[in-house]
């Protein structure tokens, strides 16, 4: 960790080969997967059979992710999903974020602490406790009230998106706020000295500094929606996100479709990664 404290060739030796151990650990799987996707087998695992496309186009008797129509309304239900939870997660971690860095309020810290605490709870816990406070919401509201948001706060579509908004905004706040600390003030002060308001400090210096970490907390935040299992699990309707799907396929009907989509999504992400890459070298 620290390059001026000397270590020996045998210390150097097995930190490459820890190294070496944990890149093949992570990749050989989703080479595998990758592999898979092009068998020509009715099955997901080896012997490979030959090249296909079959599992990405179809052929007649097999149905390909692109004729899937099931898969693809769960991709849409993610996508959609997604994008509106990462939209909102972004606009009230920059508020908080402000918040956090310019308050002087002294409940600003414990305040903070609940910000963050969806990332130290366990996904499982997470979704069971949205869905009972959410049900329990939605049943003293019919009990003792005319107001019907039954479409909100049961399983389906918003309360997924609720729920994930609930611990993306705290990833999102995270990645807004390691950019607020390289906020120089003075730019405000001098701002506000020439009589620019609030709102055009936050318009023209606050937003354009923060615009990178802006993007990458939106991608970051749109990759966990996407992806999120545990805790979507517990809040989703009859309209399944694509992770859910893929765990139904698996559990139910077991076929290379989903080496294919495992496929997809690792070039999708790989792809959204390097974008990342070529922002933060910008």
């Amino acid at each position: 960790m620290i390059r001026s404290i000397k270590t020996s060739k045998s210390y150097n030796f097995f930190v490459w080969i820890y190294i070496c151990l944990f890149f093949i650990f992570w990749t050989v799987p989703l080479v595998v997967i990758s592999i898979l996707a092009f068998n020509n087998a009715d099955y997901i695992g080896f012997p490979f059979k030959g090249f296909t496309l079959d599992w990405f186009l179809g052929n007649g008797q097999r149905i390909g992710v692109f004729h899937n129509q099931d898969l693809l309304h769960a991709l849409f239900v993610s996508l959609k999903t997604a994008f509106i939870v990462s939209l909102i997660s972004l606009i009230i971690a920059l508020a908080a974020s402000l918040y956090f860095e310019k308050s002087k309020s002294k409940a600003k810290n414990i305040l903070y602490y609940f910000s963050i605490s969806p990332l130290i709870i366990p996904g499982v816990i997470l979704g069971i406790a949205i869905l009972t406070f959410a049900t329990t919401i939605l049943y003293f509201l019919e009990d003792h009230t005319s107001i019907n948001l039954e479409d909100y706060l049961s399983p389906g579509f918003w309360l997924v998106v609720i729920g994930q908004i609930s611990f993306v905004t705290s990833y999102s706040m995270l990645i807004i706020q390691a950019q607020m600390k390289k906020f120089d003030k003075t730019f405000e002060e001098a701002a506000l000295s020439l009589k620019a308001s609030r709102f055009d400090v936050l318009r023209y210096i606050i937003i354009p500094f923060l615009r990178p970490s802006l993007i990458k907390a939106f991608l970051a935040g749109f990759l966990i929606s996407f992806s999120n299992f545990n805790t979507t699990v517990f809040l989703v309707g009859s309209d399944p996100t694509l992770p859910i799907y893929l765990y139904s396929q698996v559990k139910y009907n077991l076929t290379p479709i989903v080496n294919a989509v495992s496929f997809l999504i690792i070039i999708t992400i790989t792809v959204l990664s390097l974008i990342n890459l070529g922002f933060r070298r910008k």
